[in-house]
């Protein structure tokens, strides 16, 4: 229940969420790709790599509905405050980590600790008259765009800059300086609940999606999907360290220009082209669109082959390596996969009932944390066994299947639509 004082500040207390989620992914964006270099200061192998990105999924998995459901008990302001001190503590035992295995038990913690978008958004929900709440949800959900932009960019720099660990001190500052934005400006919006209620159980509807033909093919293209992704997204650091000699700038960069992209691209087309072509339309051509740029990815020519030279007239000749082509191809994914999220969760949205809609969305969320959990892990063999390029070409392949599931998915959903019709229809019409 929504306190009267929480309503009267939800301008205020907006502002602050936005920062915090910004703040949030910035610290998240600060370390992200900076990780496989860190992993080598420990020297690491690969799969051990893989496994620091398994293992914070690992946690998220189980964070993200614990804390959610803590938060309805004892209210949102002290389950916010405690994950961003914790996840504070997190990043700076992270800089001090001894050994890999240590590096893998803090990202463990990280991700247990981490989990408060579930809280973020109950908080928008309490604050909210219900007929601004999608607006207001996506006023939030601009900051995880903004966040991952700034953030990758800006660890780039400092590790560029002042060394490897510096990325991770500035993380756990952000954590703090969000977790005093709560203190100082939030204002709790829920009161207690009854601890005599009954609890809903972990990952409830499970039975629901596995029945529906909609549902649980959506739920297999995000698991499939994201699988590649997460495999690609732990492994890049290597790949690019290999194949070009790249370092921390030059990661922090890349993993910017997928931030530019996916923010862009769901802020002005995504939209537009699932109105003109359907959801099911878009998000087969995002899946086949993703796919492509990892297989092209390695297709690009390694920094030891021929450079380009192109004629400047008087001033000579400019030779260009092959290294720029690389974000060009990862702006292609990052577009296929803006295009995708969002109609996956407008899908689920329109396939089942209002108030299955939570559920539902929520083992959407629990079937990509899965896939981040084995992705890593996969990837890591991968690179190990087989070559650095492999974790790509697997995980173009795997789009392959998961447009096929996509496909399906859409006649599932236009047969249980006209199903609904011709049982709203007259008798006899």
């Amino acid at each position: 229940m929504s306190t009267p004082a929480a309503s009267r500040a939800s301008g205020p207390a907006l502002a602050v969420l936005f920062g915090t989620v910004f703040l949030n992914l910035v610290g998240f964006g600060l370390v992200l790709p900076l990780l496989p270099f860190f992993a080598d200061s420990l020297h690491a192998e690969a799969w051990q790599v893989m496994l620091m990105f398994s293992a914070y999924s690992l946690g998220q998995f189980f964070a993200e509905p614990f804390w959610g459901r803590l938060s309805d008990r004892i209210g949102r302001k002290p389950v916010l405050l405690a994950t961003l001190v914790l996840n504070a503590i997190g990043y700076l035992a992270l800089a001090f980590v001894p050994n890999i295995w240590a590096a893998v038990a803090v990202r463990l913690y990280t991700g247990l600790v981490a989990g408060n978008i579930s809280t973020i958004q109950g908080y928008v929900a309490d604050v909210t008259p219900p007929a601004e709440r999608a607006g207001r949800m996506g006023f939030i959900g601009a900051a995880f765009g903004l966040g991952f932009i700034v953030g990758p960019a800006m660890g780039g720099l400092l590790a560029h800059a002042l060394g490897i660990r510096a990325p991770i001190f500035a993380a756990c500052a952000m954590s703090a300086l969000a977790a005093l934005g709560v203190i100082v400006f939030l204002r709790e919006s829920r009161e207690r609940a009854d601890p005599a209620a009954p609890r809903p159980p972990f990952l409830a509807g499970i039975r629901e999606a596995v029945s529906s033909p909609v549902i649980s093919r959506v739920l297999l293209v995000t698991l499939i999907y994201m699988a590649g992704f997460s495999g690609m997204e732990s492994s890049f650091g290597l790949w690019a360290k290999a194949r070009y000699g790249w370092g921390e700038l030059e990661l922090g960069l890349s993993f910017m220009v997928i931030g530019v992209v996916s923010a862009l691209n769901q802020g002005i087309f995504t939209g537009r082209l699932a109105r003109a072509f359907g959801e099911i339309r878009v998000l087969t051509a995002g899946m086949l669109l993703f796919g492509a740029s990892l297989i092209a990815q390695v297709l690009i020519p390694p920094a030891w082959s021929p450079a380009f030279d192109v004629p400047m007239g008087p001033l000579g000749t400019w030779t260009i390596g092959h290294g720029w082509l690389v974000p060009v191809v990862m702006a292609f994914g990052a577009c296929g996969m803006s295009l995708a999220m969002p109609n996956i969760t407008a899908i689920i949205s329109r396939s089942v009932a209002p108030d299955r809609q939570g559920a539902m969305l929520g083992l959407n969320m629990a079937s990509s944390s899965s896939a981040r959990i084995f992705g890593p892990l996969v990837a890591g063999f991968l690179y190990d066994g087989l070559g650095h390029n492999w974790p790509f070409l697997v995980g173009g392949l795997l789009t392959i299947p998961a447009a096929l599931m996509a496909v399906r998915a859409g006649r599932a959903y236009e047969a249980a639509r006209r199903a609904r019709e011709e049982a709203a229809a007259p008798a006899g019409a």
